[in-house]
């Protein structure tokens, strides 16, 4: 269930009626038209129980006469003399966690209220895509959960003089917020379910939103000479896929962009296999895919004015008798030979392929590629930025911006010609692994290796991000959908005219 989002012009007298306070912000217009309603009893309350606005703090005060139904939530914002469009998103993360599961209905009041630069519906919309975004839930399997467990609030509302200009922008976000739910329920899902051909046929429902959705089977890229994708995929029983998803809402006969996701369904290691503790974590080894297929779902939703192509490689990683060796040589489609030296290291051989199809396949004026390729990114970023690689200053430039904009914030790595010599092999083209030190790089650099001519390509590797262990602002734990709103912020800014 979607929970419904309202823009509305007075306060509702039932339900939570949220209240956000800056740091010593007791005399703001919010705080004061809505103790005008309670006879007084907000500020009484607030000097009662020390409350001055705090970061973190927050006080629940009953509703008296004139909002009887009603229980008043302060909620301490602390200073923000800095306050942006993220900020205002996790704002509404807060709001709305505050107070789920205690209330079916909730408002935050946001009348007359200005944080740093943000007023009016430049403040609500972000603040009603945070409180969409922190509602997600994904508890379909949980079929004997009491319901006071599954509790979602009913709706939402936001009280701004500027509805009718919030309502218009924000249907577009909201757009967007449904791309971010198709990831997280594509990473969410358990692998059994969730296999490289399910996968394809999930993709096919961006057909009614206008997208052209190709599916090519294991003939077909075997046709093609796919060896490094296929590879990786011949020691499972399911069938590995690749998918190609176009959106062509910009120019006819312009280049498409193109965004690129690593969809391993599930990653045992193959015979270089993980150890057993953890290893259900892999199950999201596909949020490169996801967040490529949510980033062409929130395009064609809101009808971009772009041309993008997505592309998935979907394989199952698996070790079976017919599993791919440590030492194996394989022929990508590029002709390239690969010296196969660790079989857990499969991402980029998949990725490899899916970049030769998308430059001879769409000619491209762009590529993005997103990977949860490598556990060095985490050891480098902890969990709070993608690591991106790329040579071309401009792109890196333009993908910081978006990250900024967005809130999926992205740390350039080192990409260079010493992590290219780390994969160079003996008796191939290269090898998949280039040694323990500066693991993230030298994998990029085997991703480079498959971008042809001068065409700006960057990498994103997404381990860190694609998941979260711990609620945050804006998204409960589990799959994060790390990538859509980057992704999508990135064509606004450069391909829309």
């Amino acid at each position: 269930m979607t929970m419904k989002i309202r823009f509305v012009p007075e306060m509702p007298s039932q339900g939570a009626l949220i209240v956000p306070v800056l740091q010593d912000g007791l005399a703001g217009a919010a705080v004061k038209a809505v103790d005008a309603k309670a006879g007084g009893a907000v500020l009484r309350g607030a000097k009662a129980a020390g409350f001055t606005g705090k970061s973190g703090q927050s006080l629940t005060i009953p509703g008296p006469d004139g909002l009887a139904e009603a229980v008043i939530v302060l909620m301490g914002l602390g200073k923000a003399d800095t306050f942006s469009v993220p900020d205002a998103v996790k704002l509404g993360g807060k709001a709305f966690a505050a107070i789920n599961g205690k209330y079916d209905h909730g408002a935050l009041v946001l009348t007359d209220v200005t944080l740093g630069e943000l007023s009016g519906a430049d403040l609500a919309v972000p603040v009603a895509m945070g409180a969409r975004l922190r509602s997600y839930t994904f508890d379909q399997y949980r079929v004997k959960t009491a319901d006071k467990e599954k509790i979602l609030m009913e709706g939402f509302a936001l009280v701004t003089d500027a509805g009718d200009a919030a309502s218009a922008t924000f249907a577009q976000e909201d757009a967007v917020a449904g791309g971010v739910t198709v990831a997280r329920d594509l990473v969410s899902e358990p692998p059994n379910i969730l296999h490289p051909e399910s996968f394809a046929e999930r993709c096919q429902a961006l057909e009614s939103l206008g997208c052209t959705v190709t599916v090519l089977d294991e003939a077909k890229m075997a046709e093609l000479g796919m060896g490094s994708l296929l590879g990786v995929g011949q020691g499972s029983v399911r069938e590995s896929r690749l998918v190609a998803m176009e959106w062509k809402g910009g120019k006819p006969g312009d280049k498409p962009v193109a965004f690129i996701g690593k969809g391993v369904t599930f990653d045992t290691g193959g015979i270089s296999l993980k150890p057993g503790a953890g290893m259900e974590d892999m199950k999201f080894d596909m949020g490169g895919a996801a967040a490529v297929t949510g980033a062409m779902h929130a395009l064609a939703a809101r009808k971009a004015k772009a041309n993008v192509v997505g592309l998935i490689g979907l394989v199952e990683n698996m070790p079976d008798g017919n599993a791919q060796r440590p030492s194996d040589i394989v022929t990508s489609m590029s002709g390239q030979t690969i010296e196969v030296l660790n079989t857990d290291a499969e991402g980029r051989l998949v990725l490899a392929d899916v970049l030769t199809y998308a430059q001879k396949t769409y000619s491209p004026a762009v590529m993005v590629d997103l990977a949860t390729l490598t556990g060095a990114i985490i050891v480098a970023l902890a969990y709070e930025y993608g690591g991106m690689f790329t040579t071309d200053d401009a792109l890196a430039d333009a993908l910081s911006v978006a990250g900024t904009q967005s809130g999926e914030e992205l740390w350039r790595m080192p990409l260079g010609k010493a992590h290219d010599e780390m994969i160079k092999s003996d008796i191939a083209d290269m090898k998949n692994i280039g040694g323990r030190d500066g693991g993230s790089s030298s994998a990029a650099a085997f991703l480079a290796r498959f971008v042809e001519g001068d065409t700006p390509w960057a990498h994103l590797d997404i381990a860190g991000t694609a998941w979260t262990k711990k609620d945050q602002d804006h998204c409960p734990k589990g799959a994060t959908g790390y990538g859509v709103r980057l992704l999508d912020q990135f064509i606004r800014n450069g391909y829309e005219g």
